[in-house]
């Protein structure tokens, strides 16, 4: 696996990540790691005719996860590599056929495309966590789910006036979903571990998302679905996701 480092950082996460995936995997088009500046980005991939490019913040990549993090990019290669439906399907085609007939707000839009991701992050993780340790990965998920149950939106003086634009209770439910079922997926938690009540708070906080529903949907992911299939279960996800939301105006997804 060819790997280049182009921008001023450290490489040894990045090379320790690429020692690690190889004794498992491997991928055929070099790799270039680009460190941002930018910190809200975190981490993302882009493929190419020729190569991979692995964009990381300069804070990330001096993180304690930088490591883990360009491990799960690198397994996200691996599944674009190999065409796995979850991959490399049209989004826009995705979209026009769960919101065919909706009219959903503009954050909606945007939550679909993160329940895409999740699907793509559990077939990426299926690859990391199999060559990888998962301790620092239920810490992170832990963190982030604490974070934005802290971080709900607060009232107003007037029924549901937001005065703080916080973390969305209803993704933030979906995304407690997407947690516990990677981590069941690879046994990585006891059935006592604080996550649980975490995502229980979470549920809570949006009883119009069915969690254990969800958590369902993503635990059970078939390991190597067709084009159809895969097709199939993000348009039915994406559609349970936007009929659980109340009748908005906004702009058309169709």
């Amino acid at each position: 696996m060819e790997l280049r480092v182009t921008s001023g950082g450290p490489a040894e996460p990045f090379l320790g990540a690429r020692d690690v995936f190889e004794t498992e995997h491997d991928l055929e088009q070099p790799v270039e790691v680009h460190i941002r500046e930018n910190p809200d980005e975190r981490t993302w991939a882009g493929h190419y005719d020729d190569h991979h490019v692995l964009n990381i913040s300069q804070q990330a990549a001096t993180s304690a996860m930088a490591r883990e993090l360009a491990l799960h990019e690198f397994s996200h290669m691996l599944r674009h590599e190999r065409d796995h439906p979850s991959h490399v399907l049209s989004m826009d085609e995705v979209l026009f056929l769960a919101l065919t007939g909706r009219s959903v707000e503009r954050r909606v839009l945007t939550h679909c495309y993160q329940i895409a991701n999740h699907v793509k992050d559990i077939y990426a993780d299926d690859i990391t966590l199999s060559v990888g340790p998962t301790d620092k990965l239920v810490a992170f998920l832990e963190s982030e789910l604490a974070a934005a149950l802290a971080d709900q939106p607060v009232a107003g003086p007037t029924v549901g006036q937001r005065l703080t634009a916080g973390a969305d209770p209803s993704m933030t439910a979906v995304n407690a979903a997407f947690a516990l079922a990677l981590l069941e997926r690879h046994d990585a938690v006891a059935d006592d571990h604080r996550i649980y009540d975490l995502a229980h708070a979470a549920a809570e906080d949006a009883p119009e998302i069915d969690v254990e529903a969800f958590r369902e949907r993503f635990v059970d992911l078939a390991a190597d679905p067709d084009e159809s299939d895969c097709r199939r279960g993000l348009v039915d996800a994406i559609r349970t996701y936007v009929d659980a939301q109340e009748t908005t105006t906004g702009p058309a997804a169709d």
